[in-house]
C-alpha cells in the first residue's frame, strides 16, 4: 500500500484532535465561589469625650476622645478626622484634639462589609482643649533642623505597647550607634515652623517598615522584597510638608503630625510621639506604630 504525504498529514490532524479532545475532556472546570456579599446596615457611631460629666459637658480638657463603631455585616472600618484617616478593624478609634478652645468635630466613619460594599455616618462632638504647648518646647523645635542622632546608643528601639522607656532605653532592642548607616534614614532632616508647619527632608529616600510605606505613601515602587526585617532601607520619597501639633493628652506632652508626617523610621500608625524627655537640642520620643508596637526615636537639632 503506497502512503502518500497527504495520508501522513491526515493522519497527524487526527492524532492532535484526539490528544487535544482528551486534554479538554480530563479538565474540570473549577468553580470561584466568594460568598453571599453583605452590605453592612444598621451602622452606629458613638463617642466618649473623656472628662465629660453634668458639669464638664466638654470633656477635662485633654481634647481626647474615644469613639466606637459598630455595624452588621461590617468587617473593617475606617475613620476620618481633620481630613486624615485611620483604618481601625475593630472600630475603636481615639483621637486628642489639640486647638485650644471650644470646637466642634466632625468624625465620619466607613464600614466595609466582603467585597468592598461600604455604608457610610458621621458623628460631631463639641470638645474643649485647654493645653496650650510651653514657648520653651515651640522655641526648640523651631530653631534650627533636627535629625535622627545617629551617633548615640538607642538612638532608635523598639518594645511593647506599655513600653515607656524610662532609662531611654526600650525593652526589647536598641540601636547602636550609627547602626542604620546603610539606610535612608540619618540624612533626613526634620523642619519645624512656629507657625505649625514641618517639612521632612527626605533627600531623595526614607527608612521604614515595608507594609505602612508601601500602603500609605506610593506602593512598592519596583523595590522588589523587603529586607530580612521587613524593611525598605530605600524608600524614594521627595521632601513633602506636613502639620505639627502638639498636645498632652494624660499629662503627657505629644508631638502630632498630619499626613504621613514622621520622625526618622516610618512606622505608620498614629503619627503621634510621646515626648519622653526633652531639652532644647534633644528629645526623645515614642509612638505607637502600624504593628501596635513601641516605637522609640531620639532626635537633635545640633548639627
Amino acid at each position: 500500500m503506497r502512503i502518500t504525504k497527504n495520508d501522513i498529514r491526515l493522519s497527524i490532524y487526527a492524532f492532535l484532535l484526539a490528544f487535544i479532545t482528551a486534554f479538554l475532556t480530563s479538565c474540570e472546570t473549577e468553580n470561584y465561589e466568594f460568598g453571599d456579599i453583605t452590605n453592612p446596615s444598621n451602622l452606629t457611631i458613638s463617642a466618649d469625650i473623656v472628662g465629660a460629666d453634668a458639669d464638664n459637658p466638654y470633656g477635662d480638657g485633654s481634647g481626647t476622645v474615644n469613639f466606637t463603631a459598630v455595624a452588621d455585616g461590617a468587617i473593617t472600618y475606617k475613620f476620618v478626622a481633620n481630613g486624615i484617616e485611620y483604618m481601625r478593624p475593630s472600630g475603636i478609634f481615639s483621637i486628642d484634639f489639640s486647638t485650644t478652645g471650644t470646637h466642634m468635630y466632625e468624625v465620619a466613619v466607613i464600614a466595609s462589609g466582603t467585597a468592598g460594599i461600604m455604608t457610610n455616618g458621621s458623628i460631631q462632638v463639641e470638645v474643649l482643649v485647654t493645653y496650650e504647648p510651653p514657648a520653651e518646647l515651640v522655641n526648640a523645635l523651631s530653631t534650627g533642623s533636627w535629625r535622627v542622632k545617629a551617633e548615640a546608643p538607642g538612638h532608635m528601639g523598639v518594645g511593647p505597647a506599655d513600653d515607656q522607656a524610662p532609662d531611654g532605653m526600650a525593652l526589647w532592642w536598641n540601636a547602636n550607634p550609627f547602626d542604620k548607616a546603610e539606610t535612608g534614614m540619618y540624612d533626613d532632616r526634620f523642619i519645624f515652623s512656629s507657625e505649625g508647619n514641618m517639612t521632612y527632608q527626605a533627600n531623595g529616600s526614607i527608612f521604614g517598615k515595608a507594609p505602612p510605606l508601601e500602603d500609605e505613601f506610593f506602593g512598592n515602587q519596583d523595590l522588589g522584597d523587603p529586607n530580612s526585617d521587613n524593611e525598605h532601607p530605600y524608600y524614594p520619597v521627595d521632601d513633602f510638608d506636613s502639620v505639627w501639633t502638639i498636645s498632652e493628652p494624660g499629662g503627657v506632652e505629644t508631638l502630632s503630625f498630619t499626613g504621613n508626617g514622621f520622625l526618622g523610621f516610618y512606622v505608620g500608625g498614629t503619627h503621634s510621639y510621646q515626648i519622653l524627655s526633652r531639652n532644647s537640642n534633644t528629645m526623645y520620643l515614642k509612638t505607637i506604630g502600624w504593628d501596635g508596637l513601641s516605637w522609640f526615636i531620639l532626635i537633635t537639632n545640633e548639627q
